[in-house]
């Protein structure tokens, strides 16, 4: 057994989570059904961060590693799992995700379709015109000659929604939750850690604690003598407000990607308006009007009949991306009860994540899952800060 492992006993073992998005509430969910005694503590509220300005879109399409790809397909198949057990959830639909690359020579989708054939990832490669055949609402004169691929098996949750049931259910496991309490730090002794201390002058004592805490992941294992490389960018999504439209599909198009939401709108981003955000001296973001009404203008593109969008709201700020863009999952090694959590991954392995360090913590069970994805891998940059 690890070190860092903390056995659930019949005294219950108490877990400190730090973050209020779906790493820090799944792994909590899971840890009270294992039969630890969970104290959660967010920022502010639930959802208020990447968690609840993110496309949520559920896949593992194009290309990346195999064990990435493995762990991706898995997060997947726990979501379906959930929606057979919430059958016609608004909140949760898989209704496949379709893309397309610009119609110039660094388009892939070719290749990218022979590569996901070929590790057995559902796919169909279809033209412009077929298109309405396999899923419908999309504006056919959008999509590059080249053809888009649709994959069946992709869907979309709506975070905020699942965080909801997910805290619901901790509470009912006997689990405490504390929000608004400020920025917290891991208190650190004799070599392990030993809880949590709050801005607000909470202090939580723990036998082990988990940061899951999106983008400031980083900075707080760094404080802890740990580098963690960081490629965070600044995100922005847009909601329109409700209207009729019949796509059902996630997009992901060269200049806007989109899905469907609960309440009849659309949520949209792309790379491009990412690149327009201004960090204020106060640490706010400025939005452009014009950034808004582009994105919203490309959405209308590529959808069918090319509907007016009306802005309904939009939300900004750091998007959690590990610098080599894969997941940090796993014990900070040297510091016995220190966990973290950190992926541009998020809602796709939600789940998944939750479940498997749940295990590590409580009873030290090391899931080959998780193997490529521990933050040792970094050890050569930790040292070099240690010197």
């Amino acid at each position: 057994m690890k070190e860092n492992a903390v056995t659930i006993s019949q005294s219950r073992q108490r877990i400190a989570i730090i973050g209020g998005g779906i790493f820090g509430v799944s792994s909590a969910v899971h840890l009270a059904r294992l039969g630890a005694h969970v104290t959660l503590v967010t920022e502010g509220a639930f959802s208020s961060e990447a968690s609840g300005r993110s496309l949520a879109w559920l896949n593992s399409a194009r290309f990346r590693s195999a064990e990435y790809h493995r762990l991706r397909v898995i997060g997947i198949d726990r979501y379906r799992t959930l929606a057979s057990r919430n059958e016609g959830a608004s909140w949760l639909r898989f209704e496949g995700g379709l893309t397309w690359d610009a119609d110039d020579p660094a388009n892939q989708i070719a290749e990218a379709f022979a590569h996901e054939r070929s590790i057995g990832y559902d796919c169909l490669l279809l033209e412009p015109g077929d298109v309405a055949k396999v899923t419908p609402g999309i504006n056919a004169a959008a999509i590059s000659p080249q053809g888009a691929i649709f994959n069946p098996g992709e869907g979309w949750v709506d975070l905020p929604s699942l965080i909801d049931i997910l805290v619901r259910e901790l509470k009912a496991l006997g689990g405490q939750v504390i929000t608004q309490a400020g920025k917290a730090t891991v208190d650190i002794k004799g070599g392990r850690a030993t809880g949590v201390s709050c801005a607000n002058g909470m202090s939580i004592e723990s036998d082990a604690v988990l940061v899951a805490t999106g983008a400031a992941v980083p900075a707080m294992a760094k404080q802890a003598g740990h580098v963690i490389a960081d490629g965070t960018p600044i995100g922005l999504l847009v909601k329109s407000k409700p209207f009729k439209y019949a796509v059902r599909a996630v997009l992901n198009t060269p200049n806007v990607a989109l899905r469907p939401t609960p309440d009849g709108a659309i949520v949209c981003d792309s790379a491009w308006s990412e690149e327009e955000l201004n960090r204020s001296s106060d640490g706010t973001y400025e939005v452009k009007q014009d950034t808004l009404h582009r994105l919203l203008s490309e959405a209308s593109n590529v959808l069918e009949g090319n509907p007016t969008l009306e802005l309904e709201s939009y939300h900004c700020g750091p998007k959690p991306v590990p610098g080599d863009g894969e997941s940090v999952i796993g014990a900070l090694d040297g510091i016995p009860g220190y966990f973290v959590a950190f992926s541009h991954s998020g809602a796709t392995l939600g789940l998944i994540t939750g479940e498997l360090i749940a295990r590590e913590i409580a009873n030290g069970e090391m899931s080959p899952l998780l193997e490529r994805f521990r933050p040792a891998r970094f050890a050569q940059a930790t040292e070099a800060l240690a010197s």
